[in-house]
């Protein structure tokens, strides 16, 4: 978020309680964020699940994580089934969206923001929180995969890698389930943070 949006923000929610969610974070936690939606396209997808988990420093705090799950949206099919596995069975208890961006608001604040792919999740999250109250998420953002890449490039500059959660994870040593969830991939998301934030990055001989 450009710092003329974060002003604007400031003054106009400066009376309300998220107030402080336009201020600059000055501590040591991150918040690893994954969301599975109906479709890959972030100008229509919408939000099936919800998962978040807290990064203080070298330690993920697994049992502090966050998983949420929304009522089936309208554009819930057979097709974005086979993407995220959840049925409308699956969504019956979910929560409205409004009641789940509250949630998840209170619980990462205005930490940065970690995960594979971690715009296109804010795109979505944005939308929604834009129509629902008026604001886009001003947090900052670190995409893994873009740690990844450069800390390669060191090694073997100029040189096509694979980028995928899966080929990250393998090289890195990282358990990577082969079923994908928000919650699963926002701990694999996080794993690889910590590895290569405060770990060595494996040596290579050769492109991945």
């Amino acid at each position: 978020m450009n710092i003329l949006r974060r002003w604007w923000y400031q003054y106009k929610f400066r009376h309300h309680p998220i107030h402080t969610l336009f201020q600059r974070y000055s501590g040591d936690e991150l918040v690893s964020v994954d969301c599975e939606t109906t479709s890959l396209d972030p100008a229509s997808a919408e939000l099936v699940t919800i998962a978040a988990t807290r990064i203080k420093a070298n330690r993920i705090l697994t049992s502090e994580s966050l998983y949420l799950t929304l009522s089936p949206p309208d554009s819930l099919s057979a097709a974005s089934v086979t993407i995220h596995k959840m049925r409308h069975q699956d969504l019956s208890l979910g929560l409205a969206p409004r009641e789940a961006l509250t949630l998840l608001l209170e619980f990462i604040g205005n930490r940065p923001l970690v995960g594979y792919h971690i715009r296109y999740d804010k795109a979505i999250l944005d939308r929604y929180f834009k129509r629902l109250f008026g604001f886009a998420l001003p947090n900052k953002l670190v995409e893994v995969s873009h740690l990844y890449h450069e800390q390669l490039e060191r090694q073997l500059p100029n040189t096509c890698y694979d980028l995928s959660l899966e080929a990250i994870s393998r090289h890195l040593g990282l358990p990577h389930p082969e079923r994908h969830d928000a919650l699963q991939d926002s701990i694999t998301a996080a794993l690889i943070y910590v590895r290569l934030k405060h770990g060595d990055l494996p040596a290579l001989t050769s492109p991945l």
